[in-house]
């Protein structure tokens, strides 16, 4: 922590700072813009109404940008899917794995077709949004859109896709010229905006005598620990030795020395859940404009609280779990690196020995990472369902928020390192003049 205080001494990581805190300003400010032809006050009611659904899950990751029907209304969330399906596809498309294999080069050329699918997105989620609207009303009847027609279809689809395009844009800025984590800093600074609120209506709640102030020590204390719980296993690690041959080339001795490769228990991060809570709100956003009997019947059996929801959330964050780290991360490929240059695990021949023991003890860490993982995010539903406390300390939205506090923290380390290390190197060439 004494570091961190000494980041604002040095310029250059201070000048990133500021610019980073500048960044997220205009991205805050532009979630306060409305797109044209919206009857603002319509769609806040409309928003209260369906706050556990698909639309209440979307507005939080934009930080109250959907519920204001700003000309950021669709966030980051375009960019994500597009960078989650790109990866997808390296696994299928060998020309995209190819190129994730050139090092910089490649990977400059797979940012650009991610750029390209977010547009693509954007558009296609602007009409489709666009169109929804025109047939929305809010609870008293009043329809949201002003003034329907193509025209308002185009005005829309272009508003939002200029504005998902203008916040991916913002995010790169951030990761090149400020502290890094640009597209994760303006997820964080989304989910934190609605602190405030959430602190005030706790307040209401304590006035109210909902709350006790006798109860309120106790809910403090837990939410501590479970920050201190995502903590600890965020930053958990399982290492493996790696042990490196000596090689002589000419009169050199290259190698022998010993290293490690470093495997998180939770590798997958934040995917698995985000992709599980999207599926697990689709039959209760479905339930609140079909009035069929069945379709009312399944919304009602996977709403939170109920048996059903607990097994299906808890399946399909496990089943994330194992897929997204099969995806990431190939034991095959590591086993050949290592094989190449001429490092082994003690005790574990080279080749395929290696690949199966790494992926014997990745497949242990995506055990404990999904269950984990299941903990935290089923945690707020059983307090709200089970203790009635109104307000929540897991999920999603505080494994965002602790993951992103944490990789800011190592990026403002590191270019705290870096800049120690260039100051050295400089002193050692004076000293050596």
């Amino acid at each position: 922590m004494s570091g961190l205080q000494s980041a604002a001494n040095i310029p250059e990581l201070r000048k990133r700072i500021f610019f980073t805190l500048a960044m997220l300003a205009v991205y805050r400010a532009g979630v306060q813009v409305p797109t044209p032809g919206i009857n603002g006050e319509a769609l806040a009611a409309f928003f209260q109404q369906h706050a556990g659904t698909l639309f209440g899950m979307f507005n939080m990751f934009s930080g109250g940008a959907l519920e204001n029907f700003s000309i950021f209304a669709l966030g980051i969330m375009p960019y994500i899917s597009a960078s989650i399906i790109i990866q997808l596809l390296t696994v299928v498309i060998p020309q995209l794995e190819s190129l994730k294999k050139e090092g910089q080069s490649g990977q400059r050329k797979i940012t650009q077709y991610t750029r390209y699918g977010t547009v693509g997105l954007s558009i296609i989620q602007g009409i489709f949004i666009a169109t929804g609207l025109e047939g929305m009303s809010g609870p008293s009847g009043e329809p949201i859109v002003l003034d329907p027609g193509v025209q308002f279809k185009l005005m829309t689809m272009v508003t939002l896709t200029a504005g998902t395009s203008f916040i991916m844009w913002l995010g790169e800025q951030v990761t090149e010229r400020g502290i890094g984590n640009g597209i994760s800093l303006i997820i964080f600074a989304g989910i934190v905006a609605g602190t405030p609120s959430a602190i005030a209506n706790s307040i209401q709640l304590i006035k109210a005598g909902e709350i006790t102030l006798f109860f309120v020590p106790f809910i403090l204390l837990f939410m501590f620990a479970v920050v201190g719980v995502i903590v600890f296993f965020e930053t958990a690690q399982r290492r493996i030795p790696i042990q490196y041959a000596k090689r002589v080339v000419g009169r050199r001795v290259y190698g022998g020395q010993s290293s490690h490769l470093p495997l998180k228990i939770n590798i997958a991060g934040v995917i698995p859940p985000i992709f599980a809570s999207s599926i697990m709100m689709f039959p209760a956003t479905l339930g609140g404009f079909i009035q069929i009997d069945w379709v009312q019947r399944v919304s009602a059996a996977l709403s939170p609280g109920t048996f059903f929801y607990y097994v299906l959330f808890i399946g399909m964050i496990v089943f994330f779990c194992f897929f997204y780290t099969a995806v990431t991360f190939k034991p095959d490929d590591v086993a050949e690196n290592l094989k190449k240059n001429g490092g082994f695990v003690p005790g574990i021949r080279p080749g395929r020995k290696t690949a199966d023991f790494i992926d014997k003890v990745l497949t242990r860490l995506t055990v404990v990472g999904a269950i984990y993982l299941s903990a935290v995010c089923v945690l707020p539903t059983v307090l709200i369902s089970k203790l009635n406390v109104p307000f929540y300390f897991g999920g999603t939205a505080l494994l965002i928020i602790v993951g992103v506090a944490i990789d800011t923290i190592s990026q403002v380390e590191s270019h705290m390192v870096m800049r120690n290390y260039e100051g050295f190197m400089k002193q050692g060439k004076g000293t050596g003049r």
